[in-house]
This record gives C-alpha cells, sequence and structure tokens, in this order.
C-alpha cells in the first residue's frame, strides 16, 4: 500500500515496524496509537527532526492538510515527506516513509475496513 494513504490501525502497525523492526513483523496487536496518540507519536517527532506545518489544500480556505518532513541532513539520505489531515498522520506518513519508502506491504487483517 502506499505509504501516503496508510490510516489507523495500518499506520500504527507500519510505525511500530519502523520502531521495533523486523522481529515486530509476526505481532499485529501493539498497543501503540501512533498515529492519534501524542504520547507515543510525539517522541518520535522530536527525535526524528520531523517538521510540522499547516498547508491549505487547492487554495481552499477551509480545507487545511498537515505537511510533514524530514530533512536529508538528518538521515543521511533523500527528504521524506508526509501529509495528512492531522498532525500525527501526517508525522507518522513521513516516519514510515523515511524507514520503509513509498510502499508497504500491510498484513490483510489490518486493511479490513481501510480506505485503498
Amino acid at each position: 500500500m502506499e505509504t501516503s494513504k496508510l490510516t489507523g490501525a495500518a499506520l500504527d502497525w507500519a510505525v511500530a515496524k519502523c520502531e521495533v523492526g523486523a522481529e515486530f513483523i509476526g505481532e499485529i496487536n501493539d498497543p501503540h496509537f501512533y498515529s492519534t496518540d501524542w504520547a507515543n507519536g510525539g517522541p518520535i517527532i522530536e527525535r526524528e527532526g520531523i517538521s510540522l506545518s499547516r498547508e491549505f489544500v487547492s487554495g481552499q480556505f477551509n480545507e487545511i492538510e498537515w505537511a510533514c518532513w524530514t530533512p536529508a541532513f538528518v538521515r543521511d539520505d533523500a527528504d521524506a515527506f508526509g501529509y495528512g489531515p492531522t498532525p500525527l498522520v501526517a508525522a507518522m506518513r513521513c516516519y514510515v516513509s523515511s524507514k520503509l519508502g513509498d510502499e508497504v506491504e500491510i498484513p490483510a487483517e489490518l486493511m479490513e475496513g481501510e480506505n485503498q
């Protein structure tokens, strides 16, 4: 699935995979809600140097999207970006993109009910 479209349990699983590593792959029920709980997602934003900003979507003043990026000098690689309806969703998409790339394989059990 495209990293830019991850939401809910699928996004939280992908973040947990980045945090814990390959040994997490077999465990789907991580208790951390990175994309909705600042106590879990906030430390990642700080540690990874993820920058947050608000942007208007398509020139509409009533539609705001959050944009995040991690500059290359922080990662020793290329810039990573993430966008989303909330700061945490955007930041966690950015984090997953920086660690796993633009496409992520998500377990089928987590994709049930997700918008693809």
